[in-house]
């Protein structure tokens, strides 16, 4: 299978690679504009598959395909919401959403493989998909959370959220009062409503403001340990996978 990865932010392209190198697929190149994915596949064989960012650093990806015409098969892996992605489902294309999870990315190389011995045909509505995306700068976030507490409803502004975390199945907010509120959804649901230059997922279990972060320790095997203001009850780690990705987010 010859793959290759197109997305402007190297660490999350190398990070995908060595997904890929787990699962036993070599990537060819990385690409990282549009521009550069534009010269790329005007003087070179396609690939199988392409990996695909949406937003790229000189604009949308789907400018590459009104340059080049592309037969070959995509996954896109995007950071947008579901409304969005309903786009990328009426065109029967596979999209991962990010951060990217193992087992999602193996499920969509399956896909792959399983259509592979057919003709790929990208006869995809690139423009229905554009008029359905939002732009990442006029994107409106998340600014407060309602609770509600037995027959009240409190109002919690992002300003007084110190984290956000999953146990027992269930989503909480961390205040800076040091009190924990259960949400009405998942931490992959609040990825897409958080302002991605303030909220960070070190892991599975947390998503963190930047402005919350106290200290950061070296933790064993590659790890980072924030410590945060008022947060006592569980070790908050970033995974070794996200650590260069992390380093990247704090700039």
């Amino acid at each position: 299978m010859n793959v290759i990865i197109v997305e402007d932010e190297k660490p999350a392209a190398r990070l995908l690679q060595r997904k890929l190198d787990k699962l036993g697929i070599a990537t060819a190149t990385m690409l990282h504009s549009v521009e550069e994915a534009i010269q790329w596949f005007s003087s070179n064989a396609h690939p199988d598959l392409i990996f695909l960012d949406i937003q790229l650093s000189d604009g949308l990806s789907f400018e590459i395909f009104d340059a080049v015409p592309i037969n070959s098969a995509v996954i896109f892996t995007t950071a947008y919401d579901e409304y969005a992605l309903r786009a990328f489902k009426l065109n029967s294309i596979d999209y991962l959403l990010k951060p990217i999870d193992e087992d999602e990315l193996e499920a969509a190389v399956r896909k792959y493989r399983e259509r592979a011995p057919q003709p790929q045909n990208l006869s995809l509505d690139f423009e229905q998909i554009k008029r359905m995306l939002v732009n990442p700068a006029e994107k409106a976030y998340k600014k407060r959370f309602t609770i509600k507490m037995g027959q009240h409803l409190k109002m919690i502004n992002i300003e007084d959220v110190e984290c956000f975390f999953s146990e027992n199945k269930g989503t909480y907010l961390h205040t800076y009062d040091n009190r924990d509120y259960l949400l009405d959804c998942t931490l992959e649901q609040l990825e897409n409503e958080l302002d991605p230059s303030e909220f960070y997922r070190v892991s599975r279990k947390f998503i963190i403001p930047m402005k919350a972060i106290k200290d950061i320790v070296v933790y064993t095997n590659s790890r980072l340990k924030v410590i945060l203001p008022t947060y006592k009850d569980d070790e908050v780690i970033v995974s070794r996978e996200r650590v260069n990705d992390f380093r990247e987010w704090l700039g």
